[in-house]
């Protein structure tokens, strides 16, 4: 057992005590006994110094070239590499992750600062012919001030780097506020922000309650905009907030996603894609595989290879090498997984394994749950709908293309989607019929990548993305600029014309 470590906020450049005096515990979800980290239960206090510290340096912060803002960034981005494997073993610890899916997460963050640094000198505007003669015309991105963070657990390092970094090159300054479940990863990142040499107030760090830290943040006058991962529920709260303060929001929330497998597919790189999507990271991502939709003439004997595959599954603690499918992430989430093993039986839905929490030795140490397979499940039940966020896929039987096209559409989400054929006509028309963000042929729903826009429609989102260039347009707002060099009063939408 490792010892214990205390979190600080870090505001203003400096580490600081909270002004309140209650603190929480984030735990090892494969061993509940262990206290990874203990952290403060921050206070409005708190949240209104943040924000004061991170207006102030916004001030100076955009007047620094974009270039230079980017090399703080490429700086993180090779401090990451040197502590990619203590952070890994952090991350496996404390939010339970296997150690090759914690090196991933760690990864990412480090792609993601190479590849924001690069925009640091191409935040591109345009130039455009005035209607006019003797007039210039052009486009530029500004800064939109104090950004708030709002993270989740599942991806504790490489979610706030993939908000954090894009804002910090185009000028703004921040204050990442974590889950409650991974205080321990959000200080040892913010720890190599600080390394970087950042100016003092442009990054901050705020741990505690979501619906204290969190809603005080996205109500604060001074925070200009909200970046957050998270729930549908909540998220649908913080945008209503931004919407009454008229603060830009950007939502990234809940996933219902569906591979598609026709009878046409290639059964065995389909069954690879749906164990990973479905259980990598024990199905606790927005963009997990929770519906196979199978074709009639497959359906039996995908289901069999499936069947197959899940049986031999190894649960365990994150950092042991034999493990598979990890911890859930704490005894609410694994109660709310076995919710829903009541709902399916109640609705008619068959577990065909698993359905229940593991206890086998040292796994009734921690917050297991078998990985589970649902059959018999048609559109209209609960779990064909609703989000469950743990190690379980539900089967789907459909006729044809255009019946699985419909069904996976069928949701109130639209994160990502997947679809294993040989036809390429199929291919084109998933590509243009499946309502999602984004959709992979012949590919899991899980896997994106840094340089490509990531973000779904419905009530996975409200139309922003996150990672790529479209970041970009999330951090910075757009100001049009006429230079007119004629000597005399020109009248724009009046009419010239002779």
């Amino acid at each position: 057992m490792t010892n214990s470590f205390t979190c600080r906020n870090f505001i203003d450049g400096k580490w600081w005590d909270s002004t309140g005096k209650t603190t929480l515990e984030s735990r090892n979800p494969a061993y509940k006994s262990e206290i990874v980290a203990t952290f403060p239960r921050s206070t409005i206090a708190d949240v209104n110094q943040a924000v004061e510290s991170a207006r102030q340096a916004y001030k100076t912060w955009r007047k620094v070239p974009a270039p230079a803002r980017a090399e703080y960034v490429f700086l993180v981005g090779e401090l990451l590499i040197q502590h990619k494997e203590e952070l890994a073993q952090l991350i496996s610890r404390e939010m339970g992750k296997p150690l090759t899916e914690a090196r991933g997460d760690i990864q990412e963050g480090i792609d993601c600062a190479f590849y924001s640094a690069g925009e640091g000198r191409r935040l591109f505007g345009q130039t455009t012919p005035s209607e006019m003669p003797n007039k210039f015309a052009m486009t530029v991105r500004t800064p939109i001030g104090v950004c708030a963070l709002i993270t989740p657990w599942n991806f504790p390092i490489a979610i706030p780097c993939w908000k954090a970094m894009p804002a910090l090159v185009c000028g703004n300054t921040i204050i990442l506020k974590p889950a409650e479940d991974t205080p321990a990863c959000a200080t040892k990142l913010i720890e190599i922000f600080a390394a970087a040499g950042f100016p003092p107030g442009v990054v901050n760090l705020l741990h505690g309650v979501g619906e204290e830290v969190g809603k005080a943040l996205v109500e604060h006058a001074d925070v200009n905009l909200v970046s957050f991962t998270g729930s549908s529920a909540t998220g649908s709260q913080v945008g209503e907030i931004c919407g009454r303060t008229h603060k830009r929001v950007c939502l990234e929330m809940g996933g219902k996603n569906a591979q598609i497998v026709m009878e046409d597919a290639d059964l065995e790189l389909a069954l690879d894609g749906a164990i990973w999507g479905a259980f990598g990271t024990t199905g606790q991502r927005c963009t997990a595989t929770s519906r196979l939709i199978l074709h009639r003439d497959i359906k039996a004997q995908f289901t069999a290879m499936l069947w197959e595959r899940t049986k031999k599954l190894r649960l365990g603690a994150g950092y042991d090498a034999d493990t598979e499918i990890a911890a859930i992430i704490n005894e609410r989430q694994l109660q709310r997984v076995s919710e829903y093993m009541d709902i399916a039986r109640e609705e008619g839905a068959n577990i065909l394994i698993g359905g229940e929490v593991a206890v086998e030795g040292a796994l009734k140490e921690g917050y297991f749950f078998k990985p589970t397979i649902l059959d018999n499940v048609t559109p209209q039940m609960r779990v064909a709908r609703e989000e469950i966020f743990g190690p379980v896929v539900a089967l789907m039987e459909v006729s044809s293309f255009e019946d699985a096209i419909a069904i996976l559409n069928d949701t109130n989400y639209g994160l990502s989607s997947s679809i294993y054929t040989r036809d390429i006509n199929r291919a084109f028309a998933a590509m243009r019929d499946i309502e999602a963000g984004i959709t992979y042929i012949n590919g899991p729903t899980i896997g994106a990548e840094v340089h490509l826009p990531f973000g779904g429609v419905k009530q996975t989102g409200n139309g922003h993305r996150e990672a790529g260039s479209a970041a970009i347009d999330t951090f910075t707002e757009w100001k049009t600029v006429y230079v007119d060099f004629s000597g005399s009063l020109q009248r724009a939408q009046i009419d010239n014309r002779d």
